[in-house]
């Protein structure tokens, strides 16, 4: 009753279209979901990502949730969660993605979720890691272990989003460092991010984590540029 109360004098309202939800609706209204344009990767056994990263890193399996347009509700709800400070979106997007992963039959089985990491300077100045919701809602629903200290991001740089395809890739080719131990051997990773764009910081993000004896890596994220 007392959060029906709130909810009346409070209502919360749709990171996508801002208006108000119904009581059993989270983050997103029905009817924004319903628009969003998903990707169907979890079906498709060769798909857009798998050929974006063809011959540059070796993946067992790529997933994004969602396509990505400008002045999109997707962009939307990337824009709340990375400069709004929402994170329950992140949870929300990871929660969903989660459940449908969990029914792809992926082998080996994940061992960890790492998300893209960020430099501690751009962590005080923005509080949180805009991946780290998603990634942890994935975690919950395959029951494997979220880390976030395996990878680190050595190298502080500006939004990359206005940079071109050549100056992204020339910024990323050091910026990442991995810090390993025995247990991570023979272990399957996903690397989580936001949106895929060029795929040059997951690019780098993955060839760290290869350096780790027998590793094996797969990709999951929010959205996909199209």
């Amino acid at each position: 009753m007392l959060s029906n109360l709130i909810r009346l004098f409070y209502p919360e309202s749709c990171a996508a279209c801002h208006g108000f939800l119904l009581q059993d609706e989270f983050v997103l209204c029905t009817q924004c979901r319903h628009q969003l344009p998903t990707t169907l990767h979890h079906s498709e056994p060769a798909h857009e990502i798998h050929q974006k990263f063809y011959g540059r890193i070796p993946l067992v399996f790529a997933a994004a949730l969602l396509y990505f347009h400008k002045e999109s509700l997707v962009q939307e709800l990337i824009h709340q969660l990375k400069y709004k400070g929402n994170e329950s979106v992140g949870t929300a997007l990871g929660m969903w993605h989660g459940g449908i992963i969990k029914e792809c039959s992926i082998s080996p089985y994940p061992d960890f979720i790492i998300p893209v990491p960020l430099h501690p300077k751009k962590f005080r100045e923005r509080g949180y890691n805009q991946v780290t919701t998603y990634a942890q809602a994935i975690a919950e629903s395959l029951a494997i272990p979220f880390c976030d200290d395996l990878l680190v991001r050595n190298l502080y740089s500006k939004t990359q989003t206005k940079k071109s395809i050549l100056g992204r890739t020339e910024i990323v080719q050091s910026i990442f460092g991995v810090s390993f131990t025995e247990d991570h051997y023979n272990k399957h990773f996903i690397l989580v991010d936001d949106v895929i764009t060029t795929g040059s910081t997951l690019e780098a993000c993955a060839r760290e984590l290869l350096k780790i004896p027998g590793a094996k890596i797969s990709i999951v994220c929010m959205a996909m540029s199209q």
